[in-house]
């Protein structure tokens, strides 16, 4: 289960003591101590410690088996962090024991419960990232539960990202260099009328107001999502908001998610529940593969946005990731890197990938959800996104 990634320094001894102080878990009784841990096996002991730990005082408890309350945000950091240490058949008993010791499996089999329990975008996913180890009497509820988390914050979110994109459209539909053709007459003869000069009996047109563009789609939007463990939250909004913006037929939306993996979820944006259930929390990340996926659906690059949302961890190719993100700003897309959509506060991330980004002019900072559709509406009229976001007291990364 522990199996090393061990030091060549260690002596076959120190070895011995590291594999032992882990099983045991530190503490006074086991005669060890920490002096043989490397900063990886403590990070690797305070995942055990936090599920496995058997100290029941109250502190200890609180910290340690927060339950469903206010620690949900460490529960996500925590089923992201065991990915990093341990392998997939160690991670999913890891899970199995996470049901049980953090009163999920409880919760979703116990309708009395499951009604006493405020149900937020961190429980989602939570749910999420344990269900694949789920029974499906409990992965029913869960979805219930999901639904009712995602219906509510579609309330919030909806016409608020509706209002916002839709002016936005309205706006960049307006042509002022309008050919023969295509003038709209009515109206520019309405917006001329302060130049009519009587002794010509005519208007003068000052300004020439065409129809608008007539295309499937006036912008297409692409959301690019990591959806390793740190970025839990983050997914879930984004699979919100990729639905609520699939609705609105002037923008023609696409929602990629991936990890070392790269799904492409689009077919399911009608139910933001199954596009949640179509994501598998955790996981490596190869954000390189994920960008040259959607390049593929890049149509017409001028009219294209593209949301990467990711901390910016790349396990994958880091210097073809980098070049890929040039290529794609040169040919002409608006790119725009989200390091977290989410309320949690400033997030970790790859400081050197993000400085590298922003030397291409991408801007990149974390965004709240209440934030997004401005930003959309913003991206859509083509407005400085890093000036956006000075106007909204956003620190963006520098290079």
């Amino acid at each position: 289960m522990l199996e090393p990634q061990v030091s060549p320094q260690l002596s076959t001894t120190e070895q011995r003591l590291r594999r032992w102080r882990l099983i045991l878990g530190g503490g006074a009784a086991d005669g060890i101590g920490g002096a043989c841990l490397s900063d990886r096996d403590l990070a690797m002991d305070a995942a055990l410690g936090a599920l496995y730990s058997n100290d029941d005082s109250p502190e200890m408890s609180q910290e340690r088996r927060g339950g469903l309350g206010s620690s949900s945000p460490k529960v996500a950091r925590w089923l992201g962090d065991i990915r990093k240490f341990f392998p997939t058949s160690v991670v999913r008993i890891m899970q199995q024991d996470a049901l049980e010791r953090l009163n999920l499996q409880r919760m979703l089999l116990e309708p009395e419960m499951l009604e006493a329990i405020e149900p937020d975008v961190h429980l989602v996913s939570n749910l999420l990232s344990l269900s694949g180890v789920m029974p499906s009497k409990t992965k029913e509820t869960a979805r219930l539960v999901v639904r009712r988390v995602v219906e509510d914050l579609q309330r919030k979110l909806e016409n608020p990202t509706r209002q916002a994109v839709l002016g936005s459209l309205n706006r960049a539909t307006k042509n002022r260099r309008p050919r023969h053709n295509e003038i709209d007459w009515h109206r520019t003869i309405r917006a001329n009328l302060k130049s009519y000069q009587p002794e010509y009996r005519t208007i003068i047109p000052e300004t020439l107001i065409g129809y608008g563009r007539k295309r499937s789609s006036l912008r297409d939007i692409i959301l690019c999502v990591d959806q390793s463990g740190s970025m839990a939250t983050s997914v879930v909004y984004a699979g919100i908001f990729s639905a609520v913006l699939a609705t609105l037929p002037a923008v023609k939306t696409s929602m990629v998610v991936f990890d070392t993996a790269v799904v492409d979820l689009t077919e399911l944006l009608q139910d933001p529940v199954e596009v949640l259930f179509g994501t598998q929390l955790g996981g490596g990340t190869d954000i390189n593969q994920a960008l040259a996926y959607c390049q593929g659906l890049i149509r017409q690059p001028q009219e294209t946005i593209l949301i990467l949302i990711s901390d910016l961890y790349e396990g994958g190719n880091n210097q073809e990731m980098l070049k890929r993100v040039a290529a794609l700003v040169a040919s002409g897309v608006q790119v725009i890197v989200l390091l977290a959509l989410n309320d949690d506060g400033a997030p970790s991330y790859d400081c050197r990938n993000t400085a590298a980004i922003a030397s291409f002019g991408v801007p990149s900072f974390a965004c709240t959800p209440d934030l997004f559709p401005d930003l959309m509406a913003a991206a859509i009229n083509r407005q400085d996104i890093t000036q956006w976001a000075a106007t909204q007291d956003i620190s963006t990364a520098r290079a």
